[in-house]
């Protein structure tokens, strides 16, 4: 179905396909709905509504349209009961004021970039350096920091939220006009998908991803969350983080999850690369084609049952196991955002790929089209 542009019709429209949908199949049906209400204003005055996308199923996505944020995520567990399963906050204030980029869209280039420095066409730009010497998910005001226009619609695949966002040329010190959509769809089989495209006007670099903070059960840390990730290779990094430039293999070595292994197994082994990142802070390498959906990561949640899979069109994830929450973030309903409390799983391009030659290129020139497909698909067992 084509977007409607009339929010009460689109509402009584999307009753109605939601009513209809009920009606089919076995079990508890839900109504496929996606509704709306303000969630606040941010500091310039910009009111952000909350959109919350609901599946026949009744899994519910809640996303605002500050940063593209996925507010919460309520998901089945192995009983049929609903939790939310990444940390955020009750209201756009906290994003404002003190966000670890819970949940939200990150670009234009997710991860590092070594000095914030990196030459394209022989003509070298700096941009911010927001993480020590470095340049971090887009910098001072990427696009977790900016009010995207959103248009909710009902399409084939389930309730979805269209957002775009054009960042000009020069914002954060990138070159080109950047014109970007991130489309959020939760389908009927239990999956938040994300879909991004972007387009240029001269030539740039892009690399977007999507960075929500994890916890299946809901609570508690996540060091007995089994993860397995079918990749044979990282990327090691230096003392900042930025990868050192080697592609080496997980095979014995504390990042070999190729057989499911609890994140807790060997976090705390003594390891150098342990050590930079206070844990796991890596991206994973994949023998894949670039641009073809494949499983990147499998976790599993024992004591509700909830299984999470990651599916990307990228070459490489980045899995974080939140070893910067410190205790001092009180979120959604009070609880407190302890260390290793939660875990990211961020598909994307490898950190630093403007300054490294030999990785996949995020060079975007004009008349292409940057596209990025990632997927969080939610079970049980």
């Amino acid at each position: 179905m084509r977007a409607i542009k009339n929010w009460k019709l689109a509402m009584t429209m999307i009753a109605c396909i939601g009513l209809a949908s009920g009606c089919a199949g076995s079990g508890p049906r839900s109504e496929r709905k996606i509704t709306r209400e303000l969630f606040g204003k941010t500091r310039d005055g910009k009111e952000v509504y909350l959109y919350v996308l609901q599946n026949s199923k009744g899994m519910q996505a809640a996303i605002c349209n500050y940063g593209g944020t996925v507010v919460s995520l309520m998901v089945p567990d192995r009983n049929g009961n609903l939790g939310d399963v990444v940390w955020g906050y009750d209201h756009l204030d906290g994003y404002l004021t003190n966000s670890p980029y819970f949940g939200c869209i990150i670009g234009r280039y997710g991860n590092r970039i070594a000095n914030g420095r990196f030459t394209l066409d022989g003509v070298t730009y700096q941009l911010a350096t927001n993480d020590g010497p470095n340049h971090l998910h887009g910098g001072i005001k990427g696009f977790d920091k900016v009010v995207w226009d959103a248009e909710p619609m009902m399409t084939e695949n389930g309730p979805a939220l269209k957002l775009t966002y054009v960042s000009k040329d020069g914002e954060e010190g990138y070159p080109g006009t950047l014109k970007v959509t991130a489309t959020y769809t939760v389908t009927e089989d239990n999956a938040l998908r994300l879909d991004f495209t972007a387009t240029t006007d001269k030539p740039t670099i892009c690399n977007l991803t999507h960075h929500s903070y994890f916890n299946l059960a809901g609570k508690g840390d996540i060091l007995d969350h089994i993860v397995m990730i079918p990749a044979e290779y990282y990327t090691p990094v230096d003392e900042t983080l930025i990868p050192t430039g080697e592609i080496a293999p997980v095979e014995g070595t504390p990042f070999d999850f190729r057989k499911p292994t609890p994140i807790g197994a060997r976090i705390n082994q003594d390891h150098i690369q342990l050590k930079y990142g206070r844990g796991y802070d890596h991206n994973w390498v994949y023998s894949k084609k670039v641009g073809e959906l494949t499983l990147m990561a499998r976790v599993t949640e024992p004591t509700t049952g909830r299984v999470m899979e990651v599916w990307s069109t990228e070459p490489g994830m980045q899995f974080y196991s939140g070893n910067f929450l410190d205790g001092t973030i009180v979120g959604k309903g009070g609880q407190v955002y302890k260390f290793r409390s939660a875990f990211c799983m961020e598909p994307q391009h490898y950190p630093d790929s403007p300054n490294k030659p030999h990785f996949p290129s995020v060079v975007l020139r004009p008349g292409e089209t940057y596209k990025n497909t990632i997927i969080y698909k939610f079970s049980v067992q």
